[in-house]
């Protein structure tokens, strides 16, 4: 849950997630939708799934026990370098380097690494392999990535209580603030498409579910058009050929926006009834709205559903 979120987002997901499923037995009997209903908000929902997938490995494949070396822990769904070194130190006290954005940080300033993320990486995660000890490796992957998240931080790193500062090279140059250094962002493309509020005679919602890979895959939706690219907006064709019914379709007022990693999302929302003939032919499921709150809706859907209910 940490990968790519903050702690004080994950907090309460964790003591929920762990609640409902205490062990790696409980996950993998889960089922998929559950899951990712208890991630959404979230985001990264590869992360949800890869986690199943993995539960189910563990459990039914491996009789419930875990790898206890990197290279079996690389084995499983969704488990990459980082998470197996993390595992392998922390968990099995394996001789393992951890790379996190926090450990990142303490090596290029101790090492005075002043190529920008991401090219230096290489040069980065060899020189942090270097300083794990063989000694209680667990303990020191703790310590360093504690180190880089209260000591050596992104701004002000407090330099004077650091551990380190006599040996750090960024400190003496007087440099530690300025790395690592980040090559420069690229903009954010912007894709547009409209998204289709669909309500039938009893007051449900019509949604869909999205293709198993890819972006929020897995999860479930509002209907939409595609989402196009390089400042296009959906045609007049485009809309009618993913309008999920004939109807009284009308337009709502505003737009709503979300940002994902790599672009930005503008979306139109069309909105009509649709009496009993119609509801019937259209593909997808009819959920109660008073109920959308328990299937995995992402967070850009709920923006639907939100700018919906305000402007329907």
């Amino acid at each position: 849950m940490l990968q790519q979120t903050t702690v004080v987002t994950v907090g309460p997901y964790f003591r929920a997630f762990l609640e409902k499923w205490p062990t790696v037995a409980d996950l993998a009997a889960a089922e998929l939708d559950d899951v990712l209903t208890a991630w959404a908000g979230l985001g990264y929902y590869a992360r949800a799934r890869n986690l199943h997938k993995c539960a189910r490995v563990v459990a039914h494949d491996l009789g419930g026990t875990f790898p206890d070396t990197e290279d079996g822990l690389l084995t499983l769904p969704g488990i990459g370098a980082y998470t197996a070194a993390a595992v392998a130190a922390i968990a099995f006290d394996r001789p393992a380097s951890a790379m996190d954005g926090n450990v990142e940080r303490v090596t290029a300033r101790l090492h005075a690494v002043t190529d920008p993320l991401p090219a230096s990486k290489p040069v980065l995660r060899d020189l942090a392999a270097e300083l794990v000890p063989g000694n209680r490796p667990g303990d020191y992957a703790q310590a360093i990535m504690d180190l880089g998240a209260t000591v050596c931080t992104p701004r002000k790193p407090k330099c004077l209580t650091c551990p380190w500062s006599e040996p750090c090279r960024a400190r003496s140059l007087g440099i530690a603030e300025d790395l690592p250094a980040k090559s420069p962002k690229k903009a954010k493309p912007t894709r547009r498409g409209v998204a289709f509020w669909c309500v039938d005679p009893a007051g449900a919602i019509l949604v869909r579910r999205r293709p198993e890979r890819g972006l929020l895959g897995g999860m479930m939706e509002i209907p939409s058009t595609d989402w196009l690219e390089d400042g296009r907006t959906p045609s007049n064709s485009d809309i009618a050929r993913h309008l999920p019914a004939n109807g009284a379709w009308r337009i709502l007022d505003g737009t709503v926006r979300h940002t994902f990693t790599h672009f930005h999302l503008e979306l139109v929302v069309h909105a009509a009834r649709l009496d009993k003939l119609a509801a019937k032919s259209v593909e997808g499921i009819w959920h109660p709205l008073d109920k959308l709150d328990e299937i995995a809706l992402p967070t850009v859907m709920a923006k639907v559903v939100k700018h919906a209910l305000r402007h329907a």
